[in-house]
């Protein structure tokens, strides 16, 4: 999968001359640089070997490919040009594998994520042309549970992003009570290991609030630092979203290739969160220096901060931590097994530190006292939210304007 790192995917491009004008330009992540039209490039003042070059960058960043970037930039050729090539140039030139061939030439494969007609890019100052080409999310069927307004939600029947934009906003001062949604349980072992319970009931706003936390990477820009170069002091949860809403995403092992995909995927979207009006934020339950290096901004440009005692992660459960062993919980169940092997088809790498057995999920929480908006599960190994779902719930806990 291919990193959300400005330096890795401009490599030795003719784009890196327009860094500054990048920044200056609020064109400062790769989700967002990817969503340049003809018109911003224009505006930009881009020319035509940048524009080429910003094409297939793209491209090649949307299938996981980006190793062969500087090599076909490098050949001059448009990537129309590069697309009609014969497997057997892209082979022997520029030492494609076969499968990865394959992968290249796959334009049948839907893999651009872009906009809804009435989403503003900030970068833009104008409506983004949709595709309803993006990715698949991979979600499973599953029933939602409304708290409130017993609404029942569906991976499958769940709101695609078009419908999404069509909601009316919700009035400003609405209290949340908020969704709780999980993947279905799969039966274990012969149905003889029950899978461990979850909470039918959104957790209160009173049991995230003042969870102490501390920031240990910020929201990534190009050029910026890699890491906080100086120890930040704890905070309050609530500081986080006091001025703009959040998603959440309670991670349960950054170096977990299950992880990682989850947290990639939701990241790729950042630009239609931004025009929604709301940060991303990846919460960990431990801090180990060497796996944040390699998580932030690889597989996640957004705030990095740890939670220490677990405080998110007990809120996910009702004040207790959601665990599960590896045996029952994922060799024995075929859900966390099509999970892995869902993220294992991305081409992900992974390592095994850290503590893994603590269940994650998801929080969506309005500005100042809203409330918590949405609640995902995470009750199989792996489990993600649906992303449309996510969306949805965001446009919704949007204020009236």
């Amino acid at each position: 999968m291919s990193s959300f790192s400005m330096d890795e995917f401009l490599g030795e491009s003719s784009l890196r001359e327009l860094v500054p004008k990048l920044l200056e330009g609020g064109w400062d992540d790769v989700p967002t640089i990817k969503m340049m039209n003809s018109e911003d490039k224009d505006r930009l003042k881009l020319t035509q070997q940048q524009k080429d070059a910003l094409e297939i960058r793209s491209y090649l960043h949307d299938r996981s490919l980006m190793v062969y970037a500087d090599r076909l930039e490098a050949s001059g050729k448009t990537l129309t040009e590069l697309l009609n090539t014969s497997t057997v140039v892209l082979s022997s030139l520029f030492g494609m594998k076969r499968g990865h061939v394959a992968r290249f030439v796959d334009r049948a494969t839907a893999c651009k994520i872009s906009l809804p007609p009435s989403f503003e890019l900030p970068a833009r100052g104008k409506n983004a042309c949709y595709n309803d080409g993006s990715h698949g999310d991979g979600s499973l069927a599953c029933p939602r549970k409304s708290v409130n307004d017993k609404t029942t939600f569906s991976s499958v029947h769940a709101p695609s992003v078009e419908q999404s934009v069509i909601d009316p906003r919700i009035d400003e001062g609405y209290l949340f009570k908020g969704i709780v949604a999980a993947e279905p349980a799969e039966a274990r072992l012969c149905c003889l290991v029950q899978p461990p319970p979850i909470v039918d009931d959104v957790a209160p706003y009173s049991s995230v609030e003042n969870i102490s936390v501390q920031k240990l990477a910020p929201e990534y820009k190009v050029g910026m630092e890699r890491l906080v170069t100086t120890k930040a002091p704890p905070m309050k949860a609530c500081e986080l979203w006091r001025d703009k809403p959040a998603v959440i995403l309670c991670v349960r092992r950054p170096g977990c290739i299950m992880c990682r995909a989850e947290a990639h995927q939701l990241y790729a979207r950042k630009p239609i969160f931004d025009a929604l009006g709301f940060q991303l934020i990846a919460v960990l339950h431990e801090q180990i220096e060497s796996e944040v290096k390699e998580f932030w901004p690889r597989y996640w440009g957004g705030i990095v901060v740890v939670d220490r005692a677990l405080d998110f992660f007990k809120a996910l459960g009702g004040g207790v931590l959601l665990r599960d062993k590896f045996v029952t919980g994922f060799l024995l169940n075929s859900r966390a097994i099509s999970n892995y092997k869902r993220a294992k088809a991305i081409g992900l790498d992974q390592n095994f530190r850290g503590e893994g057995k603590i269940k994650g999920g998801m929080f969506v929480i309005g500005s100042g006292k809203r409330g918590i908006g949405y609640q995902f599960i995470e009750r199989n190994f792996g489990d993600w939210a649906p992303i449309a779902e996510v969306i949805e719930i965001c446009k919704r806990m949007q204020p009236a304007v």
